[in-house]
């Protein structure tokens, strides 16, 4: 169990965190402290959470176990001035700012235990998917915080450079994107075969929710699945070959490698 843990921003993403380590009774929500400009975000969150909040990063952040950076990138070099110098050695910093490196946070706050993540917008359902990778300040115990954050989200997997956080943009941070579109042109198929549109968007979301569970817990390859259900000049074998025809492979491919490359593009430029 966490002793307290103070976030500098209370967005959504901010309360999914919150919401999970109550839920999984990892922090008393009396030790939870939100720094929050806007004064209606900071009542709703006493409201649905019964935790603390204040409108000062550094007040939030005094004597905390974990702090943990929730704010927009636009926001982050003013709350970093708040924040510098008033935070103690073995104090965490855990950010989910998007595109803000290890080096500029250390920099920026005079701290060197310091852990950055890239999680995803499933993670307010429980269901997220974070990468994070951490300084070498960061002790056994650090990290044991950090992952223990984290599965509050769903999962988690460390990786050992930073640079592997620009690809984890691109795969599981955009992720949600490429699926909901692909979502959406499933449905928009199924109602032009004359279904209603809330059956197709039933038909195609548990469709999409089962064969994810079923990957996971299966411990097949992906291809062995996907041989499963694609029966010799079968309804799925015609359907594959037109997707195949399609170049969804290539297309996919490109998408990813964009968004990995403008990731990398975002971080330099900061």
């Amino acid at each position: 169990m966490l002793k307290s843990i103070a976030f500098v921003g209370g967005g959504a993403m901010g309360e999914a965190i919150i919401r999970g380590l109550i839920g999984k009774a990892l922090v008393e929500a009396r030790n939870i402290v939100v720094g929050e400009p806007v004064a209606e975000r900071r009542a709703a969150l006493v409201a649905r959470h019964g935790i603390r909040t204040t409108a000062s990063n550094a007040e939030a952040t005094l004597g905390a176990e974990v702090v943990l950076l929730a704010i927009k990138p636009q926001h982050a070099a003013a709350a970093f001035r708040e924040l510098r110098g008033t935070l103690t050695a073995d104090q965490l910093v855990l950010s989910i700012i998007a595109g803000v490196t290890m080096p500029t946070i250390v920099e920026a706050l005079d701290h060197r235990r310091v852990v950055r993540v890239m999680p995803n917008t499933p993670a307010q359902v429980g269901e997220g998917m974070s990468v994070w990778t951490a300084t070498p300040d960061v002790n056994e115990a650090g990290r044991l915080a950090a992952r223990t954050i984290l599965e509050c989200l769903g999962r988690e997997v460390a990786v050992p450079e930073e640079k592997y956080l620009d690809m984890a943009t691109a795969l599981n941070g955009s992720g949600p994107g490429y699926f909901f579109l692909f979502f959406e042109a499933m449905v928009d198929a199924g109602v032009r075969l004359g279904f209603a549109r809330p059956i197709a968007e039933l038909l195609v979301l548990q469709t999409a929710l089962g064969s994810a569970k079923m990957a996971l817990e299966s411990g097949k390859h992906l291809a062995e699945l996907r041989n499963l259900v694609t029966s010799p000049a079968g309804t799925t074998a015609a359907g594959l070959a037109e997707l195949e025809e399609g170049r969804l492979r290539s297309v996919v491919d490109r998408a990813v490698f964009a968004a990995y490359e403008r990731s990398r593009e975002l971080g330099q430029a900061k």
